[in-house]
């Protein structure tokens, strides 16, 4: 089997120039989950605490009272860094309208991913995203489980484990203002024209 280097990891049995094709129906592979989380408009957001690397390179840790105390923050989630919609739309949308939702008060814009924070290292080089946009790590899925937004995706074939729910929220002071969660895999409410949109 031939094997691909990327900068901070190996994927074995992906050719160099075939790294993204296998990837090319994932989405369609999603389950169809019907629409329900723990959390919901009106409560408050239950403490975790989430890892990224710093400007600098540095591991760093950050509480959800960190990131949504006094303030107005948009969190949203992805099922997993590298994979394409989340690659080509999700998150590089919000880094393309950041100053736009910071000209409406937003004080934070967070990515939360069921990844380790040296993946999501590697997937903010790869994608160039500068520090308007965290990518935060919930590597073991806590935060994830506490707001009831687990995906299991187990039964794939690329053996992706329990995931994240796709989802934006708008919070204020650690209150849920706006809940926009996708089903399965889809990609149609939780956009960073759909937070523009509602503030």
């Amino acid at each position: 089997m031939a094997s691909i280097t990327t900068p901070s990891f190996t994927i074995s049995g992906f050719s160099t120039t075939k790294l993204h094709r296998p990837f090319t129906t994932f989405r369609h592979r999603f389950p169809s989950i019907k629409i329900s989380a723990t959390i919901s408009v009106g409560d408050k957001l239950p403490e975790s605490t989430l890892s990224y690397f710093d400007s600098d390179n540095e591991l760093q840790t950050t509480t959800i009272s960190d990131l949504t105390k006094s303030k107005k923050s948009i969190l949203f989630a992805v099922p997993g860094a590298f994979t394409p919609t989340c690659s080509q739309k999700h998150l590089p949308g919000f880094v393309e309208k950041a100053a736009e939702l910071k000209a409406k008060g937003v004080n934070t814009i967070a990515c939360i991913s069921v990844n380790d924070a040296f993946v999501l290292k590697a997937w903010k080089k790869e994608l160039n995203v500068g520090d308007d946009v965290l990518l935060l790590s919930d590597g073991n899925g806590e935060f994830t489980k506490k707001i009831g937004c687990e995906l299991d995706l187990s039964d794939n074939p690329i053996g992706l484990g329990v995931r994240s729910r796709r989802y934006a929220m708008v919070v204020e002071d650690g209150v849920v203002k706006v809940l926009n969660l996708e089903e399965g895999g889809a990609f149609s409410s939780s956009s960073a024209q759909d937070m523009l949109d509602v503030l």
